[in-house]
């Protein structure tokens, strides 16, 4: 490793073999060898020794609301990608909703793109969204390198966003399958959903009972249906129902091109410790109950579900009221999610591999960002440096979101992540940052 700008070491190296003591070494923002822990380090090399806290690839969060341009008072490239970084997230993928204008145009993702240039600091991507009348869009879109395209079968909140029908669902997705494109879906059924009892207010029970699980569960059958139709590529989102796996491991097992996420507020909160009136917790599809809770680990530790995303939906304060039926959806997690999964997952006996491998390296290959998601020669030099035995009291006014509304507040995490680094820099140590360094990522063709 002659070569070497920049050697890394630890006792403990997550890499794709197993975690292992190591040193890294790093050249031109790439890993150039992973190498026995007492490797010599050349005399030009900058070297970081990291002792026993642990060395992960950073992660990779596919799923992320910025809103920026139109509804940047919500958050923004800039606070986002603070928080993601403070996180240990070196990656995010922007979704194409609730900014303005959404990313359904070419013209719509350059304005996207020139907002996010100088403002990210971390890399960021671009998911294009599938709308009624955007299917011409579609094609050009992804050549101009989008990661897949985004639709709602039911109403997504934001009337720019509409969602799409049975018939709409079907042309959108025989264009995408057309030219090898993946569409992600916000799964729930607007028939089940306008069936279900809507009595508003500030209980919680009654905001779970008008989101129910056969939403999901009769959106996702539709969606398997039309996959295998067309052996088309797709991805549910933010999978909440455990009544959904059975369909989904009968699809996967007879070759339907499907995967599946779920998020940490799934995976770390239950709908019984949901106070009412509490609306930080609002989400759709929502927090469901513990038993729930259990078989989507399962799910998880089976293969069932491939991977673990934020969902990062922010809003203003003022949107969060008492009343679940009014109050914003959206959960804001960037900063913290790495800690919330690392504190539930050891306590059901899953170790750190496990956490980069649902939101690192599988998130890398859902996106299809092989230069990301690993620890390995030839990857992005993207780490998390990881204490994660330290424990922290979830502080708000102690987040980087420009909203610091959160449901994790007061909630003990383990594990700590004192410094991030994008392709072989650190950009955030113990809390401080350095200027933005991201880069604006696209589709590799």
């Amino acid at each position: 490793m002659s070569d070497a700008e920049l050697v890394v070491r630890s006792t403990r190296v997550i890499t794709p073999e197993g975690t292992r003591a190591a040193t890294v070494a790093v050249a031109g923002g790439k890993i150039t060898a992973v190498l026995p822990y007492d490797a010599h380090v050349p005399s030009g090399a900058r070297f970081e020794d990291f002792g026993d806290d642990v060395l992960l690839p950073g992660l990779v969060d596919t799923h992320v609301h910025v809103n920026d341009p139109g509804r940047t008072h919500w958050e923004g490239f800039w606070t986002a990608t603070r928080a993601a970084a403070a996180g240990g997230i070196t990656t995010l993928i922007d979704m194409p909703l609730n900014s303005l204008p959404p990313t359904t145009t070419v013209d719509n993702l350059r304005t996207k793109q020139e907002v996010a240039a100088t403002k990210a600091h971390m890399d960021v991507g671009f998911w294009g969204g599938a709308l009624p009348d955007n299917v011409k869009d579609l094609r050009p879109l992804h050549d101009a390198g989008v990661f897949g395209f985004k639709a709602f079968l039911s109403p997504s909140g934001v009337d720019e966003f509409p969602h799409l029908d049975q018939d709409q669902l079907a042309l959108s997705l025989a264009e995408i399958a057309g030219f090898g494109g993946l569409l992600i879906v916000h799964a729930e059924d607007p028939h089940h959903l306008e069936a279900a009892p809507q009595h508003g207010g500030p209980k919680y029970a009654d905001f779970l009972a008008s989101r129910p699980r056969d939403a999901e569960d009769t959106a996702i059958a539709g969606l398997i249906a039309q996959a295998k139709r067309l052996n088309a590529r797709v991805h549910v989102l933010h999978l909440s129902s455990s009544d959904a796996l059975p369909l989904i491991a009968a699809a996967k097992a007879e070759g339907v091109r499907i995967t599946v996420e779920t998020c940490p507020h799934y995976l770390t909160l239950t709908a019984e410790e949901v106070p009412d009136g509490a609306s930080e917790f609002k989400c759709c599809p929502p927090i469901r109950e513990s038993a729930n809770q259990d078989l989507l680990w399962q799910a998880l530790a089976d293969g069932t579900i491939d991977c673990v995303v934020t969902d990062h939906s922010p809003s203003t304060a003022d949107l969060k009221t008492d009343d679940f039926a009014t109050a914003w959806g959206g959960i804001s997690g960037l900063q913290l999610s790495l800690s919330a999964v690392w504190t539930e997952a050891r306590k059901r006996g899953h170790d750190l591999t496990d956490v980069v491998r649902w939101m690192s390296s599988r998130t890398a290959q859902l996106a299809g960002l092989d230069q990301k998601g690993a620890i390995e020669a030839g990857r992005d030099a993207d780490f998390a440096v990881l204490a994660p035995d330290e424990t922290f009291t979830v502080d708000p006014a102690a987040l980087q979101h420009r909203n610091r509304v959160t449901a994790y507040a007061g909630k003990t995490l383990s594990g700590v992540v004192k410094s991030t680094w994008l392709r072989g820099e650190r950009i955030v140590l113990d809390g401080e940052f350095t200027e933005p360094k991201g880069r604006l990522l696209t589709r590799t063709p």
